[in-house]
């Protein structure tokens, strides 16, 4: 009996069926425990405040209306103002996508010499560097201030660029450079032989074949800069301040009647970014985390 056979024959048992049943059951059981949240969310965002005062929680709704959705995107006050939270889910946008191109690139750059270009005391460097990923949020809060003071950049959007992208310096270098260390020193060794130089040795070897740990990075700095909280209640205020910190501000106001409608519809409205980044390229993510993980 050969072993394919033997396979085949093994997985048709009573046991393995039994086995198989369960493993799915267990799967599909917490994939309903963790979609309920979402699924209340999307419920009771599209509900009128009476059938969320006469109704129960997880019930459809008997009257479906986008009304919390255009209240919470244009008309929902926040604070003193009445805008909605449209202007500071543009502010996220403007943070975000800066902060994340550079320190991505940025750390690009320096996987690509902490891998290929070490020089003296380029591993004590690099140890160092790597105490950012570890240092909490709370410790840097003073100091970047006072730097964000000195620069004229505090309660700007640009100073929170400025923060997000040296907070987040430390991973993206992490990233590249382990990935760049399983890319054969041959092939610089002989683009150097051939005349080539740092930079054309980075845009013609490297980054052609970055494109996994490309997606690790913009995912998880995208991630991270989104959903941030501390820094955009610490480094902004008024109109500067980012999508998490509004909604925040939306869901504990104290004027006029509770809207719990409009408050779940601004908390998917602020979630729907990373979602689709999630969607569009998670399959990619856990590809480009493993892919420098063997060498060869």
């Amino acid at each position: 009996m050969n072993s394919e056979y033997f396979s085949n024959d093994y997985q048709k048992t009573p046991f393995m069926l039994f086995f198989r049943v369960a493993v799915y059951a267990v799967l599909i059981i917490a994939a309903i425990y963790f979609l309920i949240p979402l699924v209340i969310m999307i419920f009771t965002s599209v509900k009128t405040m009476n059938d969320i005062r006469t109704g129960n929680l997880i019930s459809f709704p008997r009257q479906f209306s986008l009304e919390a959705w255009k209240s919470a995107w244009d008309t929902a006050c926040i604070g003193v103002t009445c805008n909605g939270i449209k202007g500071y889910f543009w502010n996220s946008v403007k943070i975000t996508v800066p902060a994340v191109s550079i320190s991505t690139i940025i750390g690009a750059a320096n996987g690509y010499v902490f891998s290929k270009w070490k020089f003296y005391g380029s591993e004590v460097f690099f140890s160092i560097l790597l105490l950012g990923c570890f240092i909490p949020f709370q410790i840097i809060l003073l100091p970047m201030a006072k730097m964000l003071g000195m620069a004229g950049l505090a309660q700007t959007l640009p100073g929170l660029v400025l923060v997000h992208i040296v907070y987040g310096l430390a991973f993206t270098t992490l990233f590249f450079r382990n990935f760049y260390v399983t890319i054969p020193q041959e092939l610089v060794k002989a683009a150097r032989i051939d005349g080539a130089g740092f930079f054309r040795i980075f845009f013609k070897i490297m980054l052609p074949v970055s494109i996994p740990i490309f997606v690790v990075s913009i995912i998880w700095q995208t991630t991270q800069i989104w959903n941030d909280f501390l820094f955009g209640v610490v480094f902004s205020s008024g109109d500067t301040q980012p999508i998490t910190v509004a909604l925040n501000n939306l869901v504990n106001t104290s004027t006029g009647v509770k809207k719990y409608n409009v408050d779940m519809a601004a908390a998917i409205i602020a979630a729907l970014p990373t979602m689709a980044v999630y969607i569009v390229a998670g399959k990619y993510f856990l590809r480009g985390l493993t892919a420098g993980s063997v060498k060869g």
